[in-house]
């Protein structure tokens, strides 16, 4: 078999590697891309309703989660969202804000693969599909790749395979595997950015409100997000819900305010003094969505007039509108996860150049690593930012 020598070696042809690659490419650095799939960036692709969310303005250390929070400060304050937005509008690719600094390509997520391809082939770098990894050593002169289409010989090697989410585009367990043979821990994995399903009682009275959505406030652990809430057949979706489930564990007390910005007890008393022979069904029908507010007063809330709620009653249903207590039993796990919690530890691994500090020119960046960013185009500039570091050293 062939022996195909470079300097740096990439493993995983998503949104980090590529910006690693073409990051060492313009460095004069000779640089290949490896990747087991049919096609590079096969999650920027169907990113945002194959409109890609590439990144996010308010990106802060803050938006990310991980073992080691002050972990992705460097990276993130060398390579700005506006640094991408830079290289975006260099290959005219148009683009707009949704809502709260998320930016979205107006076409097609396709310009965003297509631009980091050209950036690559600009620099000289060699990106080979189809190509699945077998074997990993390291030797004195560097560290020796068995793969399906050669043997690679480099002198930096560069783990970007990503996690374990939407196994169906060819997500998998390498990267772990890689940084175990190499002596890193690796941080319990699970499922982020998820739907969350229900069982028992309340599967029961929601699932034939699928597809009812609504604004609400998700609280969980001291951490909420006011967005978007959707039921499904098997629970709950959403923004909201997508965002919450990244602090959520089975066990852990999970309260919705199905009346976000508003004050319930208030509502409440301002509804039965104007509003009193109206039905609480009525009244709630007005800032709910009909289907949910009949389905709260047939189990949860009183079914009659406002004016015959007495002042326990009132306070009662005013504290499960703020705070409506939900009973996740699960996530519909990595089959429709946007990421990975958890990966490699970050605390043997450099901020700022992204080297194992256990063997000399190993690199990790993007989801592999235990650094995991809200909804909303945090993860892209991670991948941005992490890859943009490593580049400039490997």
């Amino acid at each position: 078999m062939s022996v195909i020598r470079c300097d740096v070696l990439v493993i995983g042809a998503g949104a980090a590697g590529l910006m690693c690659a073409l990051t060492a490419g313009q460095r004069g650095r000779l640089v290949q891309v490896i990747d087991h799939a049919n096609k590079v960036g096969k999650k920027i692709l169907m990113s945002g309703g194959g409109r890609c969310n590439f990144t996010n303005t308010g990106t802060t250390a803050a938006n990310f989660l991980s073992a080691n929070p002050h972990f992705c400060k460097s990276a993130l304050a060398r390579y700005t969202p506006y640094d991408f937005i830079g290289m975006v509008e260099r290959h005219g690719i148009a683009y707009h804000e949704k809502e709260l600094g998320q930016l979205f390509c107006d076409v097609s997520s396709k310009q965003i693969v297509r631009m980091l391809l050209d950036e690559c082939q600009a620099a000289g770098v060699q990106i080979r599909t189809d190509c699945a990894v077998s074997t990993v050593e390291r030797g004195a002169d560097g560290f020796h790749v068995h793969a399906a289409q050669g043997h690679f010989h480099a002198a930096s090697l560069v783990v970007a395979t990503g996690g374990l989410s939407i196994p169906s585009m060819g997500a998998s367990g390498l990267g772990y595997e890689l940084a175990r043979q190499f002596g890193h821990e690796v941080l319990p994995t699970r499922a982020g950015l998820v739907p969350l399903t229900l069982s028992g009682r309340h599967q029961e009275r929601f699932q034939d409100l699928s597809g009812v959505a609504l604004p609400v406030t998700a609280r969980c652990n001291e951490v909420e997000f006011r967005n978007s809430m959707l039921i499904t057949h098997r629970g709950i979706s959403g923004p909201a819900i997508l965002q919450i489930s990244s602090y959520w564990q089975p066990g852990d007390d999970l309260r919705l305010d199905l009346l976000p910005g508003q004050d319930a007890e208030a509502w409440l008393r301002a509804m039965k003094r104007d509003r009193g022979a109206a039905e609480l069904r009525t009244v709630l029908s007005e800032v709910l969505p009909r289907r949910l507010a009949l389905r709260l007063c047939e189990h949860w809330l009183p079914d009659r007039p406002v004016r015959q709620i007495d002042e326990p009653q009132l306070r009662q249903a005013a504290a499960l509108l703020g705070s409506f207590p939900l009973v996740a039993s699960g996530t519909e796990g990595y089959r429709t996860a946007e990421v990975t919690l958890g990966g490699v530890d970050t605390r043997k691994v450099s901020s700022s150049t992204f080297e194992s500090q256990l063997v000399p020119g190993l690199h990790f960046v993007g989801e592999v690593l235990d650094v995991t960013g809200w909804l909303g185009g945090y993860n892209f500039q991670w991948a941005w930012a992490c890859g943009h570091a490593a580049g400039q050293v490997v």
